[in-house]
């Protein structure tokens, strides 16, 4: 919590200074964006018990922060013209909460998956392994914030449709970064699909939603910056 303040602190002080809301570019976006998911984590927190996850939300969110500062750090700048609207501050802020119910449910993914792996002779690993909720638990919650970051997700897709109606005249233009949007997606609603009607749970299902995650990581270190389109906003 007492982290969390001073992050917050600095997405305010980013905003101050650019006199505009603080996720125009990769790294505001990245600094943003892992506010919201220590945010998440605590609001949840407030009627799930997560501790167990604290130290794997912020190695996350130390990993996140100190690539986004290496490699996507720039000035403050004036917004280019396609990004002078209200929508900036529905579609993308939509976008960086969908991103971090992602990023929880990512994470209880993976202690799913340490959870079940095969017991050995006891250790440090073991002792930590007993003292989290039963792999039951941990399923059913992957589940519930996969739902919840779905719901943000669709909305994105929409109201970036709606943006790019209004800046570009079309809905839907193909381009790179509303593909993979697309995708990310595709494969959340296979999730939610396969274990809902599948009857998928457990490892596939983990496999499935820690895929999911990966496609968000991708669509925004790689698509952002090495392919070119509309949506090339990083800034860098």
């Amino acid at each position: 919590m007492l982290g969390w303040v001073f992050h917050l602190a600095g997405v305010v002080l980013r905003g101050v200074a650019a006199d505009r809301v603080p996720w125009a570019n990769m790294f505001e976006f990245s600094l943003t964006g892992t506010a919201l998911i220590i945010a998440t984590f605590l609001a949840v927190s407030l009627r799930v018990r997560l501790a167990y996850l604290g130290s794997a939300v912020l190695g996350l969110t130390v990993l996140l922060l100190g690539v986004a500062t290496v490699s996507f750090y720039v000035p403050v700048v004036p917004l280019m013209p396609a990004l002078q609207s209200g929508w900036l501050v529905i579609h993308v802020l939509v976008a960086l909460l969908a991103t971090a119910f992602f990023g929880l449910a990512f994470l209880v993914s993976l202690t799913y998956l340490l959870t079940t792996r095969r017991r050995g002779r006891p250790s440090r690993l073991t002792r930590l392994r007993d003292s989290l909720p039963g792999p039951e638990d941990l399923d059913r919650l992957a589940y519930r914030l996969t739902i919840v970051g779905f719901i943000l997700w669709t909305f994105t897709l929409i109201a970036g449709a709606i943006w790019a109606g209004r800046a570009w005249g079309r809905f839907w233009g193909w381009d790179v970064k509303e593909v993979w949007t697309f995708i990310i997606w595709v494969l959340y609603a296979g999730y939610l699909h396969a274990t809902a009607t599948r009857g998928w749970a457990g490892t596939r299902a983990a496999w499935l939603c820690i895929v999911g995650f990966a496609a968000v990581l991708f669509n925004f270190g790689v698509v952002n910056v090495f392919f070119t389109g509309l949506h090339s906003y990083s800034g860098l």
